[in-house]
């Protein structure tokens, strides 16, 4: 693997100084410490996930729309015996030229799934599987934007399932109104030749909300509250279980002023996540608690430190569900430079 990450360096420094292209570099640091005391629930378990993650990158530029970029992400947790926990390598193709973004490969997850909520994919997601492996469609206007996207995260092999992550989003604004949905399908298939039959799972869950947007219109840094209806469809084929409808209410608000904010999630309705007993988190991205009909997470968060290159968090989050309150602690730490940034 060392070898042939070279020999890909080497020739993406030959190429750009035999053509003329631009060279980038970006090397990103993630940190995280989180604290989850969830102990008695029956929905989540209590553990502490800790680590740091170093991603370095090298990129190549052919012109001002297409650019390819190669690099690794590679996981350390505290308290582990191994150097390393995670190698995921990063080399995706890039065309951007708006009002379109198109981006084939292994690339950063967070640049198709930012916005969604936790709904759909709980914290752990970001801390242990940095990167999307697919495609993503994006289209950028003034007023709307939407995605398209495809994460193939498991090819089928004897030992191991397939499946792969669907979705889109789309967000409409409109001075201070905005309407927005989000939707996935997960995709869960069997092994290939197993020795006993199981069902493939298809699990689609949509989220559409409206909202208010006060930014930078109050003395708030942030002044956002949505809300909206949370739906998902189920299925186990060849159990012919049928499509299992799963629904209920679900609103966000955030107020933020001079780096310090509350963040709160409110969910009432339907027990979603209706085969989790059977398959966890294998089959189920999103956060555990969604599996009680009334839930609600309050975050209080500070940034130590917030510029381009640094951001420092520490939020402090509380849990009511289930007739009980729960405390969770996190502090996050994240460095990202690259070299257009270092030679502005």
């Amino acid at each position: 693997m060392k070898i042939s990450l070279r020999i890909l360096f080497f020739s993406l420094m030959i190429t750009s100084a035999s053509y003329g292209q631009k060279t980038e570099w970006q090397i990103g640091l993630f940190s995280f410490f989180d604290n989850n005391e969830f102990g008695h629930s029956d929905f989540q378990i209590p553990q502490t996930m800790a680590g740091v993650r170093l991603s370095p990158g090298f990129g190549l530029r052919l012109d001002s729309v297409h650019s390819i970029n190669v690099g690794v992400s590679m996981l350390h947790e505290f308290g582990s015996s191994k150097a390393l926990g995670d190698f995921s390598p990063t080399a995706f193709y890039q065309y951007d030229r708006k009002p379109f973004r198109f981006i084939m490969g292994a690339f950063p997850r967070s640049d198709a799934l930012e916005r969604y909520p936790r709904l759909f994919f709980q914290d752990s997601v970001s801390y242990y599987r940095p990167n999307l492996k697919g495609i993503l469609l994006e289209f950028t206007a003034r007023r709307f934007m939407a995605n398209v996207w495809l994460d193939w995260t498991s090819r089928q092999s004897p030992e191991t399932r397939e499946t792969f992550l669907l979705g889109y989003m789309g967000r409409y604004t409109h001075g201070i109104l905005y309407a927005q949905q989000f939707f996935y399908m997960f995709h869960f298939a069997g092994v290939s030749d197993p020795l006993v039959q199981e069902a493939l799972h298809d699990n689609l869950l949509f989220l559409t909300s409206a909202g208010i947007d006060f930014s930078g219109r109050t003395s708030f840094d942030i002044l956002d509250i949505n809300g909206g209806w949370a739906l998902g469809l189920e299925r186990a084929r060849s159990d012919n279980t049928g499509w299992i409808p799963l629904n209920g209410f679900l609103s966000e608000a955030r107020v933020e002023y001079k780096r310090v904010g509350i963040f709160n999630t409110y969910y009432s309705g339907r027990s979603l996540m209706h085969f989790y007993e059977e398959h966890g988190n294998d089959l189920y991205w999103g956060d555990p608690f969604y599996r009680a009909n009334s839930y609600n997470r309050t975050d209080f968060y500070i940034d130590f430190i917030r510029n381009d290159v640094i951001r420092t968090r520490f939020i402090y989050s509380l849990h009511f569900t289930e007739k009980t309150m729960y405390h969770e602690q996190a502090l996050k730490v994240s460095f990202n430079l690259n070299s257009f940034r270092l030679n502005r």
